[in-house]
């Protein structure tokens, strides 16, 4: 484990938000460090070339001194200036928030898409920061019209970055298409799509889990435990399977390049008919962090989807909280994903609102028009069937509108 010490930095006039600093000691600790000081530092104005002032870096400096701590992770992003500047003065790694969210994500990054997706935020965060040693970095080139110092170490490192960027953008766009692909497949098949999202750590890969009775993702009480999304088909009460899918989890401050570069999967919540928020009903900051959720789902243009406000771990709140939490929230499902609590009414909740578009509706077969039984059951979620005394078949189905018409087409032709 690597002692590590933390820095938030806000402007006096600004109140102190302690949840972003305890964030980033859960971050710290997600990526193996162990926290041995934090400091919560007040400027009048942020200093341009340091962002504090010298007598808190000299603090900062003997503190790493006399804890042994080997990096020190300031709660904003700061400036590739700022970084040289303060390692001149601390005896440690000077890192940032966005350095650390990346370290992360490329500890748990487990597919190909994944690996591409974070190595590119990596670079894109990198490449700024590059820093030459002058003249004793220069690469000699000899031949006519080439004498001279020639390329620097520090262009040459920038060049190989930038075609390294430049390829995997183009092979994540190769990947983007193949997604494509597989979402048009996925539409293909007759089932409602259900994008499960929230907060980091509010449970939603437990919650995939218990829904399909296996352990279909890994789930662990750390931030970004899963990055990669998966889907799943889970057994729906009223009969019939839907699809889940279980997406990276969001944060405070999420670094645009991390929004940037996993906008091919993120952007899987916007194909679905409807999302599953799922709130930490235990969390202190449970309210600033819904709005974060709320924000990014906004940007990927989801915002008119259904949504349904899934608060989880109740089992963790008394009864007086809970009940002051339902009534707060009286359309939202409240469950335990880990006790397996609630679970039957939010797919019941799930199935209502996924009826507003997959409507249910009832279609009876006469005997000779059941050779299209396999066409409907191509464009439509059937949850059950009934022989009839005439030899007709009554089945219950949903479907959308398109697809309904286009089996009443098919039915009239036949």
């Amino acid at each position: 484990m690597e002692n590590v010490i933390l820095a938030g930095v806000t402007l006096k006039t600004a109140p102190y938000d302690t949840s972003s600093l305890e964030e980033l000691k859960r971050l710290a600790h997600t990526a193996g460090g162990t926290v041995v000081h934090t400091f919560q530092i007040r400027v009048q104005a942020f200093n341009s070339a340091t962002l504090i002032g010298s007598g808190k870096m000299e603090e900062i400096a003997e503190t790493v001194r006399l804890t042994n701590a080997q990096t020190v992770i300031f709660d904003d992003e700061i400036s590739p200036a700022q970084q040289k500047n303060l390692e001149e003065i601390i005896p440690a790694k000077v890192i940032d928030r966005t350095r650390l969210i990346l370290d992360i994500f490329a500890q748990r990054a487990r597919t190909q898409e994944g690996k591409l997706q974070v190595e590119l935020a990596q670079l894109k965060y990198l490449l700024p920061r590059l820093g030459g040693q002058g003249t004793a970095l220069m690469q000699q080139k000899g031949g006519i019209g080439l004498r001279g110092p020639g390329e620097t170490k520090l262009e040459y490192d920038k060049r190989r970055l930038r075609l390294r960027i430049s390829k995997l953008e183009k092979e994540i766009e190769q990947v983007k298409k193949e997604r494509g692909l597989r979402r048009e497949r996925r539409t293909q098949i007759p089932l409602p799509q259900i994008a499960i999202v929230g907060y980091t750590n509010a449970g939603k890969s437990t919650l995939l889990n218990v829904l399909t009775r296996q352990n279909a993702v890994y789930a662990d009480d750390k931030l970004f435990a899963t990055l990669d999304p998966t889907t799943r088909r889970v057994h729906m009460p009223a009969g019939g399977e839907m699809l889940f899918t279980d997406t990276v989890g969001f944060i405070q401050k999420l670094p645009h390049s991390l929004v940037s570069s996993f906008r091919a999967t993120l952007e899987e919540t916007s194909f679905a008919d409807v999302i599953l928020h799922v709130h930490d009903a235990s969390s202190p900051h449970r309210n600033a962090q819904a709005e974060t959720v709320r924000q990014i789902i906004t940007d990927l243009g989801a915002q008119t989807i259904p949504v349904i406000d899934v608060f989880n771990k109740i089992d963790l709140l008394s009864p007086a909280r809970l009940a002051l939490l339902q009534a707060q929230n009286p359309q939202g499902s409240f469950i335990s994903a880990g006790n397996k609590l609630g679970l039957t009414e939010l797919l019941e909740q799930v199935e209502e609102n996924v009826a507003r578009r997959w409507k249910l509706r009832r279609l009876t077969l006469e005997p000779k028009a059941r050779g299209l039984i396999g066409f409907i059951y191509g464009k439509a979620l059937v949850t059950g069937q009934k022989e009839l005394p005439s030899g007709a078949l009554e089945l219950t189905l949903m479907a959308t509108d398109g697809n309904y018409h286009s089996i009443l087409k098919k039915l009239t032709s036949f």
